[in-house]
């Protein structure tokens, strides 16, 4: 596979321009020169031009229907229909344009903020800059962690492991060594190297061999229900067309305004928007989140995080500060401290931007301690080793200096591999003395060196303690007001774990990682693991066996995590949760991006995003009621009273004025339920089918007081019904909001209720005074709005009363389901 790989035609590049000062990078001049004849570090992602994405909305199935009966009304020469019909067209087109215009925005903006970054040599300085922005020939660093953006060549360094599996095919990570080619998009397990960049954007291994796919991701739970609603009312909408057609032609009406009539219905029957409120109305929320330091790589993630019922949260960084303090040394085989602590700070890298390094450093104090120590070669703490070393020359004499876990070091003590580190001199007191730090909520630090003759001595440890953040305990009680409830993960020992635990108000169950899953990582007793309120002595690959057996339960779970090795729990987590400072590859593959520290934006985001959930819910419900109401109250007075109620015009009227409020949802006001949400489709289902059969009635009555009492010729009879269907239609947008009176809180978004209100105005003045449809005056216009408010008043009540007996119905069932499981779990 390696062999196949390396054998890709690059276009030719002149080798002067790879001819890089190693020490020093490129000019910014020589930058400027290559970014022109190369262009920037990006694939090219097929976008098309506003115009053609524009004109895309004037061909499907949809604007077909408007098209074939704009032509039809001219043929048959109503040209105020035609005039309408026409705006309609243009109107849906430019709303569908301007709907996806801003949904792609939104996304490209926050996938901008997710771009990965690389830190690279130019003018003899190293910096951070965006990897778009790199060129053939710069000079760049490879960690740990990191996401290659480029082609690049090896320059110098110990070693790089990396990860080319989403290239190559290749299961297992790859060993490379100077000289070596390692290929954008490919993930550093292992060390750092310096490289330098041969190929950029197309030019790259991955942008000549695999075509960019312009996917809408996976559809969330929410979505594919509401899709297979509007794909269920359509065929329902479209079958009962059919049959109007079929009887008004078998009464011999004209063939071509039926047909036109049958299309402006359709039109206006069949919830064409859906998808496209939906994806607004998680473009706005994402925006939201993204100000609020949470960005959203995933759309459809936002439904999961609305519902995540356990969190897991990393300890370090994300529940504590992350800001590491060396208390008192505790010498083994040390002669003082100072001697431990210089050979702390030898295995340490001034530069780093690592923690426990800073730490270090912070209590060595005066870096001219460190004179006369030269450091030969440096191989950095990788996860699997868990510690770092050094070769130093001092007095023209070769030592080699080593911190890390404690078990780790205690390692270098053994004769061979095969030695236990139990049987090491230094195991006993290091133990005891790790359990007295423990207990007190420090992590040791071990810290090795080998004398002149090779040997290794156990130096001491210096005891670590990172605090928790000030606001971690007050997060961790609005999370568990809001329902989540956190799960703390630690690779350190769980007496550590237990004392951080204590001071946020979590649970003391702390137990280690190798007494919950076997050798395969499966869950010894599974309920066992549901009890726990965190695990300690972590390692990555318990991470993900602790999201999988979660899932496997029934949680909605959520996963925080920074570093490479956490990327496949993130992955399989329903939402994975990229804490600040997260390395690339925990950000490629996490759905929320927090670029604030700490987890206190997490609340902020559950709230947003449950108050997406609501607006999302909302819509559904009123779109499908509406669907009922119009539909079925059109078929049954054409078939059982062989009237039509209203004009293909005012149908028009009634799908262009309900447009405008039906945008502003996404932007109104929503309650925060203080528990987790699902997607309940029955629930939707018969909220919307009620409130349409209460229009349906509601409209029927009007129509036999319109025709027995009033006596209104049939024209007027058409506008009264116009009116009512435009005025109760967009008061069922308030009913839909929330589950309480329409009187209560949340109030309606200002943008929602002028929308609202301002085309009510605008249907009623065109009642009024005979706009596209025969004047029925202010009399019967203000009889209209009176009666469709009380109908509003009638409907909220009983929608209220529906919902209670609905919530009481699923409080039972959950408490039934709560007691069963209590008597198994009572039985085991």
């Amino acid at each position: 596979m390696m062999e196949q790989t390396a054998k890709r035609d690059f276009p030719k590049i002149d080798p002067s321009l790879l001819r890089t000062d190693p020490k020093t990078g490129l000019a910014q001049d020589e930058v400027k020169h290559r970014v022109e004849q190369f262009g920037e570090n990006r694939l090219k992602d097929g976008q098309t031009s506003a115009l053609k994405k524009l004109l895309s909305f004037f061909w499907g199935p949809i604007p077909w229907m408007i098209e074939v009966a704009a032509i039809l009304s001219a043929v048959v020469q109503h040209w105020s229909d035609f005039a309408i019909i026409m705006v309609m067209l243009v109107l849906n087109a430019g709303v569908g344009f301007w709907q996806e215009f801003k949904a792609d925005n939104a996304i490209a903006a926050l996938k901008q903020r997710l771009a990965p970054d690389a830190r690279v040599l130019r003018d003899g300085a190293w910096s951070d800059l965006s990897a778009q922005g790199l060129v053939p020939g710069d000079i760049i660093r490879i960690k740990l962690g990191d996401i290659i953006p480029a082609d690049c060549k090896l320059l110098s360094g110990d070693y790089l492991r990396v990860d080319q599996s989403a290239l190559t095919g290749e299961s297992l990570a790859v060993d490379m060594n100077v000289g070596d080619e390692v290929y954008s998009g490919a993930i550093a397990r292992q060390g750092q190297m310096t490289a330098m960049v041969i190929a950029t954007g197309m030019a790259t291994y991955i942008g000549k061999t695999a075509s960019l796919v312009k996917g809408a991701g996976k559809k969330s739970h929410f979505q594919r229900a509401v899709l297979r609603i509007g794909n269920f009312l359509i065929l329902i909408t479209l079958g009962l067309i059919a049959l109007i057609m079929t009887v008004a032609l078998h009464r011999g009406d004209p063939l071509m305004e039926t047909l036109l009539f049958a299309l402006i219905l359709a039109v206006a029957a069949i919830p064409v928007a859906l998808p496209a409120v939906l994806s607004v109305t998680l473009a706005v929320g994402a925006e939201k989140l993204a100000r609020m330091k949470a960005i959203v790589s995933r759309l459809v993630s936002i439904e999961e995080l609305a519902g995540m019922d356990i969190l897991c949260s990393d300890k370090t960084g994300t529940l504590t500060q992350n800001h590491l303090t060396v208390g008192t040394p505790v010498l083994i085989d040390a002669d003082d401290e100072e001697t431990l602590i210089r050979a702390a700070a030898l295995a340490s890298e001034v530069d780093s931007h690592d923690p426990i390094d800073r730490a270090v450093f912070a209590i060595l104090g005066d870096p001219a301690k460190l004179d006369g120590y030269d450091v030969s070669a440096f191989r950095q703490f990788d996860p699997v080793r868990k510690r770092a070393e050094a070769e130093v020359t001092h007095d023209s004499k070769s030592i080699m200096v080593a911190k890390g876990a404690p078990q780790a070091v205690l390692a270098l003590l053994c004769e061979d591999e095969a030695s236990d580190i139990e049987s090491v001199a230094a195991y006993r007191p290091v133990m005891n003395a790790i359990k007295i730090m423990a207990e007190h909520g420090y992590r040791a630090l071990g810290v090795a060196q080998t004398d002149h003759d090779g040997n290794w001595r156990f130096l001491g440890l210096l005891p670590l303690f990172d605090p928790p953040r000030e606001d971690a305990a007050s997060t961790v009680a609005e999370l568990r007001r809001n329902g989540v409830d956190i799960r703390m993960i630690t690779g350190d020992h769980e007496a550590i774990g237990r004392e951080v635990a204590g001071e946020l108000g979590l649970g003391q169950n702390i137990l280690p990682a190798d007494t919950i899953f076997d050798r395969n990582n499966q869950a010894r007793d599974p309920v066992l693991m549901e009890r726990a309120d965190g695990f300690a002595r972590v390692f990555p690959e318990h991470k993900y066996a602790i999201v999988r057996q979660f899932q496997d339960r029934g949680h909605i779970v959520g996963m925080t995590g920074d570093g490479v090795n956490d990327a496949p729990a993130l992955k399989q987590a329903d939402i994975g949760i990229a804490v600040s400072n997260a390395t690339d590859a925990a950000r490629a593959a996490a759905d929320l991006v927090l670029t604030a520290p700490g987890i206190s934006v997490i609340t902020s985001a559950i709230e947003e995003s449950r108050r997406i959930f609501e607006r999302m819910g909302s819509y559904a419900t009123f779109r499908i009621s509406e669907t009922i109401r119009v539909l079925l109250f059109m078929t049954i007075s054409i078939l059982v009273f062989d009237f039509y109620p209203v004009t293909a015009v005012m149908i028009v009227l009634l799908a262009l004025l309900n447009d405008f409020p039906i945008m502003m949802i996404a932007y109104d006001n929503a309650d925060v339920a203080q528990h987790p949400v699902r997607w309940d489709m029955g629930n939707t289902l018969t909220m919307a089918s009620l409130l349409g059969a209460i229009g349906v009635v509601s409209s029927f009555v009007l129509l036999w007081v319109s025709e027995t009492w009033l006596h209104l010729p049939p024209e007027e009879v058409q506008t009264l019904i116009f009116l009512k269907l435009l005025v109760a239609g967009h008061l069922t947008i308030y009913l839909t909001r929330h589950k309480g009176f329409f009187w209560q809180k949340p109030y309606p978004n200002m943008k929602l209720f002028l929308a609202t209100e301002i085309t009510q105005i605008i249907g009623t003045l065109a009642a009024v005074y005979g706009w596209f449809v025969p004047p029925i005056g202010w009399y019967h216009a203000l009889v209209v709005w009176g009666y469709a408010l009380c109908w509003f008043v009638v409907a909220g009540v009983i929608k209220v009363w529906v919902y209670r007996l609905l919530t009481h119905r699923h409080q039972s069932h959950h408490s039934h389901l709560t007691r069963v499981e209590g008597s198994l779990h009572h039985g085991r």
